[in-house]
C-alpha cells in the first residue's frame, strides 16, 4: 500500500522517516461465503460455505501468528461478517497485540452489530465501486450500493475509523471523479484505490489500457496534493501497483524540488511491493500465499506449522531478495528500489513467469 497523502504531508513537514517495524500484515480470508458475486473477486467467493476454517482451528493459529511477527490482521472473505467466529477471533488477535481491520462489502453492517464492530476492529474498509448503477451491476446485486453506503454512515456515526475501497477497472474507470466527490460529500476520511490484479474472477476481466491506468493515477496524485494543500481530512492510499510511487515522486519533484530527496528516502524505506515479506495471505482453507492474488500456495497451516512455512519456504526467500532478481524491463529499471517490481501475480498471468516484468506498469 502506498500512503500517498501521508508521504506528501510528512515530507513537507520534514518529519523523520519512520523506519519499518518488521511487523507483517496478514490478509486472512476466514470464509469463501459471500452474499454478492463481484466481477473482480480474487477469491472467487461463492454463496456456499465449504471447506473453511473452524473457529477452533483459527484460534489455535493465533499464537503462531504472534510468534511470526504478524502485527496487523485484515479479516476478509468472502464476506467476513457471515463467519460465526469473527468477533471471537478478532478479540483473541487484539489480546495478543495484533491490530485488527475488517474488510467488508457492508451489506451485513447494521444498527444491531455496528457497536460490536466498533469494539472489535481498529479500522473498517467498505467497498464502493462507483455510481449506484455501476456498483450494483459490478457487485451483482441491485440495491447493494444503498446498503453499503448505509454501512459507511453507520460507522461514521459510531466514530469508527472507516474508509472506502474502490478498484480501477474498465467498468469503474469513469466513476473515479464520483468516488472523490462521494468521499468529500460524506466526510469519509480514507480512500483506498486498488489497481486490478488478474486473479480469481478478475482473470476474466480486461485490464485498463496503459494510458488510462496512468491517467487515473495522475488524477489520484493530483487529488492527494489538493487535499493536503486545502487541509481536507481525506487520506488517499493506492494498492497493487507500486509504480504509483514513481509518479508521486515525479509530481512531488515538480512542485517541491528542494524536498524531493527527502521523499525519495521515504519511498526507499517503504520498499515497494512487500508480498511474501511484510505481506501475506491465509485463505479459508488454511493455504498460505505471499498475498491473496498469488496462484501458488506455499503450504497449509492445518498440515504444517505456520512459522515453518513463513520462515523457510524457498519461494518466499526469492521474493524477499533485495533487489528482487527480475527479468524484462524490471531488471534494469532505475526505480526498482522504490517499487520492488510491482505485482508478481500479474506477471504470471500474462507472461507465465512470476519473475518477468509486470504488465501493469505504465512505465513499460
Amino acid at each position: 500500500m502506498l500512503r500517498i497523502s501521508e508521504y506528501i504531508r510528512d515530507t513537507l513537514a520534514d518529519k523523520p522517516v519512520r523506519k519499518t517495524t518488521g511487523k507483517s500484515i496478514l490478509i486472512w480470508n476466514l470464509t469463501n461465503l459471500c452474499n454478492l458475486f463481484c466481477e473482480h473477486c480474487y477469491a472467487s467467493a461463492t454463496p456456499t460455505r465449504e471447506g473453511e476454517f473452524s473457529t477452533e482451528e483459527a484460534m489455535g493459529l493465533i499464537p503462531e501468528l504472534k510468534e511470526a511477527g504478524i502485527g496487523f490482521a485484515i479479516l476478509s472473505g468472502g464476506e467476513p461478517l457471515t463467519w460465526p467466529g469473527l468477533f471471537e477471533v478478532a478479540t483473541a488477535l487484539r489480546e495478543t497485540g495484533i491490530i485488527t481491520y475488517l474488510s467488508t462489502n457492508g451489506l451485513l453492517v447494521s444498527e444491531k452489530n455496528v457497536e460490536q464492530i466498533r469494539d472489535h476492529f481498529d479500522y473498517v474498509g467498505i467497498s464502493i465501486d462507483g455510481r449506484p448503477e455501476i456498483h450494483d451491476e459490478f457487485r451483482g446485486k441491485k440495491g447493494a450500493y444503498k446498503q453499503s453506503m448505509k454501512a459507511i454512515r453507520l460507522c461514521l456515526e459510531q466514530d469508527i475509523k472507516v474508509g472506502m475501497r474502490y478498484t480501477l477497472t474498465p467498468q469503474t474507470f469513469d466513476s473515479l471523479s464520483y468516488i472523490f466527490e462521494l468521499a468529500e460529500t460524506e466526510g469519509i476520511p480514507k480512500l483506498y484505490i486498488s489497481h486490478l490484479v488478474y486473479s480469481g474472477r478478475a482473470d476474466a476481466l480486461n485490464p485498463l489500457e496503459t494510458k488510462q491506468e496512468r491517467e487515473a493515477t495522475e488524477k489520484i496524485i493530483q487529488k492527494a496534493f489538493e487535499y493536503c494543500e486545502n487541509n481536507t481530512a481525506i487520506d488517499i492510499v493506492t494498492g497493487n501497483n507500486e509504480a504509483d510511487s514513481v509518479l508521486l515522486l515525479q509530481e512531488f519533484t515538480r512542485r517541491h524540488p528542494e524536498r524531493s530527496d527527502a521523499l525519495l528516502e521515504r519511498l526507499r524505506n517503504w520498499g515497494g511491493n512487500q508480498a511474501g515479506a511484510r505481506m501475506l495471505n491465509i485463505n479459508y482453507k488454511g493455504e498460505v500465499r505471499p498475498d491473496p492474488f498469488f496462484q501458488r500456495a506455499l503450504g497449509n497451516v492445518l498440515e504444517t506449522p505456520f512459522t515453518e512455512i513463513w520462515r523457510s519456504d524457498p519461494f518466499l526467500k526469492k521474493l524477499r531478495e533485495t533487489p528482487r532478481q527480475l527479468k524484462g524491463t524490471c531488471k534494469t529499471c532505475e526505480y526498482l528500489d522504490i517499487c520492488n517490481g510491482n505485482s508478481r501475480p500479474r506477471s504470471l498471468a500474462i507472461h507465465g513467469d512470476y519473475f518477468q516484468e509486470d504488465p501493469g506498469c505504465y512505465f513499460t
